[in-house]
C-alpha cells in the first residue's frame, strides 16, 4: 500500500526531486541495499508540508501530538477522534512519503476485535498508509489481527510512553541482560507477527548492535545508536517548537520557537508603537468613491 497523491505541491515549498510514492518493498529493499530511512512525526497540515517538501521516506502522525500539539502532560489522555483529527491534516499535507498513525492508548488493547476496527477508522477516516502499536506481549496478538485484516502495522519496543508508568518513567530500557533480552524477545515476535517495520526507542546501542543481525524487517531508532535501518525524530523535538533541551536522544537542527516568541513579540511592539499598519499594508479606494460615500454618511 502506497501513500496516494492527495494534495498538490505546496505553494512555496519546492522538492528538488520528484519522487514516487514510497511503498512498502520499497522500504524493505532499502534495508535489504542499507540505505538510511528517514521518518519523521508530523501532526498537522504545515508540518506534513514541510515534510513532503524536504523528502523524508516515512512520516509518523505520533500520539506525541497529545503533548505537542494538544497540551497534555503525557500521551495517555489523547483520544481516537483527536487523533483521526490530526492524522487525516498530515494527511492533506502528503504526497510522497508512506504516513504512518498511532493507534492511541485504550483503542486496540482490549481485544483484537477493538484493535482492527479502530486501524480500519485511520485507514478509510484518515487515510493513513499503516498503523503503529506500542510495546510487547498482548500486542504482538493485536499486531497478528490487524496484519491479517490487511493493514501493515508498525511495531514499537523499548521505551512504549503509553505504559512508561510500568517501566519506571521515561528512561531508556534494556539496561540490563534481563530487560535486554525481553526487548529482544518483543521484537523478534512482532516480526513473526508481520510487522512491517519496528521503532526501537531508548534502548543501548550496544544492546540494539546485537539485535539488529537478527531483524529481517526495518528498524527505526529513536535513541536506540546508529546500526538500525533509519531514525526518526519528533518534528518540535529537532526543530525546537519547544521548551527546554528534551531527550538525551534529541539533536536540535533549528530553534524555532525562539523565533516564533521574537516575531510575535516585534509585532506586538509595532501595533503598540502604532508603527504597523502602514500604508503599505492598507487598500485603497477611488477618490470619487470615497466622496460619494462621506457625502451619504453625512
Amino acid at each position: 500500500m502506497s501513500a496516494a497523491p492527495h494534495a498538490p505541491a505546496p505553494a512555496g515549498l519546492h522538492r528538488t526531486d520528484e519522487r514516487l510514492p514510497v511503498t512498502l518493498p520499497q522500504l524493505a529493499e532499502m534495508k535489504r541495499l542499507g540505505a538510511p530511512i528517514v521518518m519523521v512525526t508530523a501532526y498537522d497540515y504545515p508540518s506534513a508540508q514541510a515534510a513532503e517538501a524536504a523528502g523524508v521516506d516515512l512520516v509518523l502522525v505520533g500520539d506525541s501530538g497529545a503533548m505537542t500539539v494538544l497540551g497534555y502532560p503525557s500521551t495517555v489522555p489523547v483520544s481516537t477522534e483527536e487523533m483521526l483529527m490530526l492524522a487525516a491534516a498530515v494527511r492533506r499535507g502528503l504526497r510522497t512519503p508512506f504516513l504512518v498513525a498511532d493507534l492511541p492508548f485504550g483503542s486496540y488493547e482490549g481485544s483484537d476485535e477493538l484493535a482492527v476496527a479502530t486501524a480500519q477508522r485511520f485507514i478509510k477516516e484518515s487515510g493513513a498508509d499503516a498503523v503503529k502499536l506500542e510495546g510487547g506481549g498482548a500486542s504482538v496478538q493485536r499486531a497478528a489481527a490487524i496484519v491479517a485484516a490487511g493493514i501493515p502495522v508498525m511495531g514499537h519496543v523499548g521505551l512504549t510512553p503509553q505504559t512508561s508508568t510500568a517501566l519506571g518513567g521515561y528512561r531508556a530500557q534494556g539496561r540490563t541482560a534481563d530487560r535486554a533480552l525481553q526487548v529482544a524477545n518483543d521484537a523478534f515476535a512482532l516480526q513473526e507477527a508481520g510487522c512491517f517495520a519496528i521503532v526501537f526507542e531508548a534502548i543501548p546501542a550496544a544492546v540494539v548492535a546485537e539485535i539488529m543481525p537478527r531483524m529481517q524487517v526495518p528498524v527505526i531508532g529513536i535513541g536506540a545508536g546508529a546500526s538500525t535501518d533509519g531514525q526518526v525524530l519528533v518534528f518540535h523535538d529537532l526543530l525546537g517548537i519547544r521548551e527546554g533541551v528534551g531527550a538525551r536522544f534529541v539533536k536540535r537542527y533549528a530553534d524555532l520557537l525562539d523565533e516564533m516568541i521574537g516575531g510575535v513579540r516585534a509585532y506586538a511592539a509595532d501595533v503598540r508603537g502604532r508603527r504597523y499598519p502602514t500604508n503599505d499594508h492598507t487598500y485603497s479606494i477611488d477618490p470619487a468613491e470615497l466622496n460619494e460615500l462621506r457625502a451619504r454618511l453625512d
